[in-house]
């Protein structure tokens, strides 16, 4: 089985890209299991929705090449990871970038007679937060509920993407931040524990 993982932080050494690392060191494990990493700050992606990626939405042309490019990589994935750190209660606006180029009409869903068509019923998805504050700022202000609304029901399930991980590991916790890094092995060691390598 196949796993992309999604980052978009500037700093090769932060907390995200380390969490990522252990992830992908969790998933490897596991024989014929593969990960294909998208680091979208490093490689430079362009978070701005465009002329072209207008063009496309209205059906007047394809999609531009570095849309298709990742809309590839996610079809070559079995699973789709996503590891961020949590900026002004949301995504980076690189990932949110990606989401808004990359989640296209035609491709994660399609409007039919009135209705939305989910495409990506076929991909699981998990989520990994990282924030700053502790769990009881989180939970007074009521970001839980919100994350789930705004991105595993607002993007995701409108696409059919199951959302099967969604977790928010914050610097309160307990050992962090080994804890996180063992969280991280454990998810990417049972990501497709309930799957046989290759099913179709």
């Amino acid at each position: 089985m196949h796993a992309l993982i999604v980052t978009a932080h500037p700093d090769r050494d932060a907390h995200t890209h380390r969490v990522a690392d252990q992830l992908q060191q969790g998933i490897t494990a596991t024989v014929h299991h593969t990960v294909e990493r998208a680091d979208l700050a490093a490689e430079g992606f362009d978070p701005r929705f465009n002329p072209g990626d207008v063009a496309q939405f209205k059906g007047l042309a394809a999609s531009p090449p570095d849309v298709l490019a990742e809309q590839q990589r996610v079809d070559r994935a079995d699973a789709l990871v996503l590891v961020y750190p949590v900026y002004w209660w949301s995504f980076p606006a690189q990932l949110k970038g990606w989401i808004d180029r990359v989640f296209t009409q035609g491709w994660a869903y399609q409007e039919q007679d009135g209705r939305i068509v989910k495409r990506l019923g076929h991909l699981p998805v998990h989520l990994i937060a990282l924030g700053a504050a502790d769990t009881r700022t989180y939970l007074r202000h009521g970001y839980f509920a919100s994350m789930r609304n705004q991105i595993d029901h607002g993007i995701f399930d409108y696409c059919g993407a199951p959302v099967v991980t969604s977790e928010l590991l914050l610097t309160g916790d307990e050992g962090y931040p080994e804890s996180h890094f063992q969280q991280a092995q454990q998810l990417g060691q049972g990501l497709f524990a309930d799957r046989r390598p290759y099913d179709q």
